[in-house]
Order: C-alpha cells, then sequence, then structure tokens
C-alpha cells in the first residue's frame, strides 16, 4: 500500500468515476485502474461495484474510505511540520551549556533567538564544560557552550566570546592588601575550587601550571559544584577561588570580596557541534545568532 494508491482511491470514491479522478490527478485513465486494481489485488479485497460505465462504493470500500482519508491526513500534516521546520516556523533545539555561559553570558542571546524564532523551542541545559562536551557527543544536545578546552576531533570548535578569571578573597584574607601576588603565593592560601571537569577550574589549574606550579600543590579545602557555592563559600572566608570576572563582579563591587593581585588570561567561549550528526537548520540560525 502507498500513499499515491490511497490518493487514487480517494479520488475515485469521491467522484464515483474513473475518468473524472484521472482528469482530477493529472493522471492517465489506465494509470488510475491500475492503482485501484493492485490496492484490491493486493488485499484480496472489492472496493467498487461495476455499475454500467461508472464505479460505486461497495461496503468494504465505504469502511475502507474514512481510514484512508485519515492517512493521508497524517501524511499531509507530517508533511507540513517538515515546511515549517524547513522554514523555521517551528521545531526544537537542546543545548547544553556550562554554567557561567548559562548564567551571565547566554540568557540576553536567548532572548535575542526567541524574539527572531518563536516558534522554535529552546531545551537548555546547564552542567559544566566536561558534561556538555559528552552531551554533544552522545547526541543528547545538537550544540554544547562551554569555556573550557575540549579536546576531542569529532567535536568542531567554533569561538563565539570570552571571559576572564579572577583571583578573589575575603577582605580579610592575607592577600587582599598585597600589590602583587607570586606564583608560590598560590601554594600559601587554601583554595574553594568548581569540580573536576569545569571550564573555570581547568583555566585555573592551566594558568597555574604555565606559571611553574604544579596545581596538585594547590592546597584545596573545598570542592563545589557550582558558581554559587564557590562564590558563598569564598565570601564566609573558606578560602581563595578564581571565578569569571562577571560571577564575582558584584561581589567584589558589595566589598564581600577582593580580586588578589594575580593576572589569569582570558579564556575563549566555545561553541561545539559534532562533527558527524544531523545539524537541523534551527541549530544553523542559533549558531548564526551567537556570532
Amino acid at each position: 500500500m502507498t500513499l499515491e494508491r490511497l490518493r487514487i482511491f480517494v479520488a475515485v470514491a469521491e467522484r464515483q468515476h474513473v475518468t473524472a479522478a484521472a482528469r482530477a490527478l493529472n493522471l492517465t485513465q489506465s494509470a488510475v485502474s491500475n492503482a485501484i486494481a493492485a490496492l484490491e489485488a493486493e488485499h484480496d479485497v472489492h472496493l467498487f461495484d461495476r455499475v454500467g460505465r461508472g464505479v460505486v462504493l461497495n461496503q468494504t470500500g465505504q469502511a475502507f474510505l474514512p481510514e484512508a482519508k485519515a492517512v493521508l491526513a497524517r501524511a499531509a500534516a507530517a508533511e507540513a511540520a517538515l515546511a515549517d521546520l524547513s522554514a523555521l516556523r517551528r521545531g526544537r533545539l537542546t543545548v547544553f551549556a556550562s554554567q557561567t555561559i548559562a548564567s551571565y553570558w547566554l540568557p540576553r542571546r536567548l532572548v535575542a533567538f526567541h524574539a527572531a524564532h518563536p516558534g522554535i523551542e529552546l531545551d537548555v541545559q546547564i552542567g559544566n564544560t566536561r558534561q556538555a562536551a559528552a552531551a554533544v557527543l552522545g547526541g543528547e544536545a545538537e550544540i554544547g557552550l562551554v569555556e573550557g578546552a575540549v579536546d576531542d576531533p569529532m567535536l568542531e570548535q567554533t569561538r563565539i566570546g570570552s571571559d576572564r578569571l579572577a583571583v578573589v578573597v575575603a577582605p580579610d584574607h592575607s592577600w587582599a592588601g598585597l600589590r602583587r601576588l607570586s606564583a608560590t603565593d598560590l601554594t600559601t592560601s587554601p583554595w574553594v575550587l568548581r569540580e573536576a571537569g569545569s571550564g573555570t577550574r581547568s583555566t585555573l589549574e592551566e594558568a597555574v601550571r604555565q606559571a611553574g606550579i604544579n596545581p596538585a600543590d594547590l592546597p584545596v579545602a573545598m570542592t563545589l559544584p557550582s558558581n554559587e557555592a564557590v562564590l558563598a563559600a569564598a565570601e564566609a572566608g573558606a578560602g581563595a577561588t578564581a571565578l569569571s570576572e562577571s560571577v564575582a563582579y558584584a561581589s567584589v563591587a558589595a566589598g564581600r570580596l577582593v580580586t588578589a593581585a594575580f593576572s589569569l588570561p582570558e579564556r575563549p567561549f566555545r561553541l561545539l557541534r559534532h562533527a558527524e550528526r544531523y545539524r537541523s537548520r534551527a541549530g544553523d540560525a542559533f549558531v548564526a545568532a551567537m556570532g
């Protein structure tokens, strides 16, 4: 059974005439007759009674007609859905963003994208860089947004922005009044850090390594799973930490934290896409909006 045969059957059933159906479908009369005959032969039924020079639906045909119409309606709806998806009138896009990007960089861009494409539903999931990369690799998300380094040949990476980390401490911390903090000083204070796999932690560890210090020599007092938890612990005096300047801004402005005199490098924000998986038009539109 094919959609074409169903269309021909419905056209003949509605007109009770093979020639009229053929004319409406822009087919030859023989093509229409052969399609009806093939449908009947395939299922060993008769759908029409041949009365004189015309055809009339029999009871089997009458029972089958609403089913055939329903199938054609669903096919038309499916075709319309694909057309809407192609034209970005509707769709769904899953994005996995690391915490700093999701909380501080992404929101206004999401608002702009929604305004341009209100029919596209955005499912934004939040985790760390390692989790975002894994989601794109596994197909759970079409797009990943990360601030940490990712090393996987199956992930194509596009730079879309940047920020800078700052080392921050409570106002009564011994580093708060120093004009310059050396690399070796970094090992003299307890640290409160994000979990392994986060872009924030990997960026700090690489900067410390470049300064000649083994990251394992940092006395880590606490490892916490979110920027907010790290920020609160640092404000409470648990130790030094490194956070995005955007994350720490309000606390520094309010005097709850002080920026220590140790410069950390700028870090890029990267957009991840799988090198081989299907790329939707919604995903392409999202990438263009992030540029």
